[in-house]
C-alpha cells in the first residue's frame, strides 16, 4: 500500500496542549496575513488569488511518487507566494487546508493549526524569501524564473517539513523517537521538494510567458522582463 507523506499531519500526532498552542500561532498568522492582504488584492488581483487557490486545491489532491511505497504533493506555499505575493499566498494555502480537513478529513482537525503554521505560514514565507532574495536572477528570462521558483519551492518545503518537527519535539505522542522521527520527515521531503519544485517551476513560467504583469514577484519588471526560450 502506497504511503502519502506530505506534511498533512493527522488527529493524535500532537497532544492537546501543542496542538492548541499552534492553533493560536495559526490565528494570529493569518489575522497578520488578512490584514496585510487588504492592500495586495484589487480587481486584477482577487481573480488571480482564486485561481491559484483553485490550482493548489487541485494539485495537492494529486499525488506523485518519490520513493516506493511514498508518494507526496504539492504544498504550495512558494508558488502562491511568487504569484499573488506572501500575505494573499498564506490566505490562499490556508483556505484549501481548511476545506480539505473539513470536507475531505486530508489531515486532522485537531492538527488544523500546525498545518496552517507550516504550509500556509511558514511554507509561504521560507518560499517568498528565497524568491526575493533570486528575484534578479528570475528578471532574466524564463530559465531564471523556472529556477529561481524551483529553489524557492524545494526550500519551502524543506523549511516546512522543520516546523512539523520542532512541532513534534514539542509535544508529539505517536509513540516514535523524535530522531527517527527528523530523519524520515526531513529526508523524504528533500525528495517531496524536487517534485514540488518542478510543478512549481513549469506553472510560473506558464504564467510568466503569458501574462507577466500578474506575477506578483515581477512587479514593476513586467517592460524588462525577455523571456527567452
Amino acid at each position: 500500500m502506497s504511503e502519502t507523506i506530505a506534511m498533512h499531519m493527522s488527529d493524535g500526532l500532537l497532544n492537546a496542549p501543542t496542538s492548541l498552542l499552534f492553533v493560536v500561532v495559526a490565528v494570529v498568522g493569518v489575522g497578520v496575513a488578512l490584514a496585510k492582504a487588504r492592500g495586495d488584492l484589487d480587481d486584477r488581483t482577487a481573480p488571480m488569488a482564486g485561481l491559484v487557490a483553485a490550482f493548489v486545491f487541485a494539485t495537492q489532491m494529486l499525488n506523485f511518487p518519490v520513493l516506493p511505497g511514498v508518494s507526496g504533493h504539492l504544498l504550495g506555499g512558494a508558488l502562491a507566494a511568487i504569484l499573488v505575493g506572501p500575505w494573499v499566498g498564506a490566505l490562499c494555502v490556508t483556505i484549501v487546508l481548511v476545506l480539505q480537513a473539513l470536507l475531505f478529513a486530508d489531515g486532522g482537525v485537531t492538527a488544523l493549526g500546525a498545518n496552517v503554521t507550516n504550509m500556509a505560514l511558514i511554507g509561504t514565507a521560507t518560499g517568498y524569501l528565497i524568491a526575493v532574495s533570486l528575484r534578479r536572477f528570475a528578471r532574466k528570462g524564463k530559465g531564471g524564473i523556472a529556477a529561481v521558483a524551483f529553489v524557492s519551492a524545494l526550500v519551502n518545503t524543506v523549511v516546512a517539513s522543520a516546523g512539523f518537527v520542532v512541532e513534534y519535539a514539542i509535544g508529539g505522542q505517536g509513540g516514535v523517537a523524535f530522531g527517527t522521527v527528523a530523519a524520515a520527515i526531513i529526508g523524504v521531503h528533500v525528495l517531496i521538494g524536487i517534485g514540488e519544485g518542478l510543478i512549481t517551476a513549469a506553472t510560473v513560467t506558464a504564467v510568466t510567458a503569458v501574462r507577466p504583469d500578474l506575477v506578483y514577484l515581477l512587479r514593476g519588471a513586467e517592460q524588462k522582463l525577455e523571456l527567452r526560450a
